[in-house]
C-alpha cells in the first residue's frame, strides 16, 4: 500500500497561535546545516511511526527531492520515492492540484494520502475515479501529524481488502 506524504502542515506544523516545540536533535543534522530553523519543529519520532505503518512511503510535496536531503535524514528515513509533479495546469475548481497525479500514480493500488489541504471535492473525485481503496486524510496544519492521526491511519490500513466478485 502506498502512503503519499506531504511535508508543510503535515510533518512541519505552522500557523498555531502558541509556540512550537523545538526538537534539538533528529536522526540527522540537516536542519542546522541547511539553515532552516523550522525543520526543528518536525518531531523526529514521526519517522519510526511512519515506517511502522508498513506502507511504501512516497514524498508528495513541493519540497520534491529536498525532502530526501533534509526531512528524511531528520526522521531517520531512507531516501523515498518522490512524486514528480506534471507541468500542466489543472483545470480550475475545488479539486486539489495533487489529486489527479496521485490517483494516476497509484494506478488502482490502495493508497493513503496525508496532507493538510485535502477537501471533500478530492474525496468525491477519488471515489469516482480510483478503483482501489483510498484514504485521504487531512491533517490540521497547526499541529501536524498527531497520535490521533496515526490512530486513524493504523485503523484504516489494518482493515482487510474487500472481496471482489
Amino acid at each position: 500500500m502506498l502512503l503519499f506524504l506531504d511535508v508543510d502542515g503535515t510533518l512541519l506544523p505552522f500557523g498555531a497561535s502558541g509556540p512550537y516545540p523545538v526538537y534539538e536533535t533528529g536522526f540527522g543534522t540537516c536542519a542546522r546545516s541547511v539553515g532552516n530553523p523550522l525543520l526543528t519543529r518536525i518531531d523526529p519520532r514521526l519517522g519510526p511511526r511512519l515506517v511502522a505503518l508498513g506502507c511504501e512511503l512516497v514524498w508528495a510535496t513541493t519540497w520534491m527531492d529536498e525532502a530526501n536531503v533534509c526531512v528524511a535524514p531528520w526522521l531517520g528515513l531512507p531516501p523515498l520515492p518522490v512524486v514528480e509533479w506534471p507541468d500542466e495546469e489543472c483545470p480550475p475548481g475545488a479539486l486539489h492540484w495533487k489529486t489527479r497525479p496521485l490517483v494516476a500514480l497509484a494506478a488502482g493500488r490502495p493508497f493513503v494520502w496525508v496532507d493538510d489541504e485535502i477537501t471533500a471535492a478530492d474525496r468525491i473525485w477519488v471515489a469516482a475515479h480510483h478503483p482501489g481503496r483510498a484514504l485521504l486524510h487531512r491533517v490540521d496544519h497547526r499541529y501536524g501529524l498527531t497520535g490521533a492521526d496515526f490512530s486513524v491511519l493504523e485503523q484504516w490500513i489494518g482493515r482487510p481488502e474487500p472481496q471482489r466478485l
